[in-house]
């Protein structure tokens, strides 16, 4: 891996298969030394105090950067991107696609998950003004509709951390039906594949 600048240690409270991969898929895009702190979700203890103390909802990821505490994977990788940003993994702040960027980023854990989430529980439909998502349809248009037009990623040629979450709801859906088997995600999920820093990521996982 690559040196950076900033030798404060990174650490990763991950489990694997969970979001938290996305985490550790991004910290493999950036190439910066970082650690790895496997947590046990069928302790007994668990969550732990540690765990509880980084992040009180008791669940990964969570990183830490020296003594900066970071949980909830879209907030992670935008933390990364901003802080390595010789990884050329976010626009600029003053750089007009910094906008669809951030949509990106958090239309995946804003509208993606829980649309999908709503779906697979077969909870009823309720008022469109109630759900921050709309509604499944609708979520699953605007992804569709994005896939399309990635070229080949969702701002163009840059390749994002956007694209690490939205991507990895998009691939997590297509293995599990959750998600539609559409053309441009098949494709959109095909080019992420192979990236080899997701297959990095893939590969130390299936080591744990």
């Amino acid at each position: 891996m690559q040196s950076t600048s900033t030798e404060q240690p990174i650490t990763l409270y991950h489990r694997a298969p969970s979001r938290s991969a996305m985490a550790r898929w991004m910290l493999e895009e950036l190439g910066v030394p970082y650690s790895v702190r496997n947590i046990d979700v069928t302790a007994p203890d668990h969550p732990s105090a540690e765990l509880l103390a980084l992040n009180p909802m008791g669940k990964v990821p969570v990183l830490t950067h020296g003594d900066t505490v970071i949980s909830e994977v879209a907030a992670i990788c935008c933390y990364l991107a901003d802080r390595f940003p010789d990884a050329g993994l976010a626009p600029a702040i003053d750089d007009p696609r910094r906008g669809p960027y951030l949509k990106w980023l958090f239309f995946a854990p804003g509208c993606i998950e829980p649309a999908v989430i709503h779906k697979a529980m077969s909870w009823p439909d309720a008022p469109r003004g109630m759900l921050g998502w709309a509604s499944y349809a609708d979520t699953m248009r605007v992804l569709v509709d994005a896939a399309v037009n990635a070229t080949p990623w969702l701002l163009g040629e840059q390749f994002t951390a956007a694209d690490v979450v939205v991507g990895g709801q998009v691939r997590w859906g297509l293995k599990f039906g959750t998600v539609p088997k559409h053309p441009a995600l098949e494709a959109y999920a095909h080019r992420l594949s192979e990236r080899p820093a997701l297959r990095r990521q893939i590969e130390f996982d299936l080591a744990t």
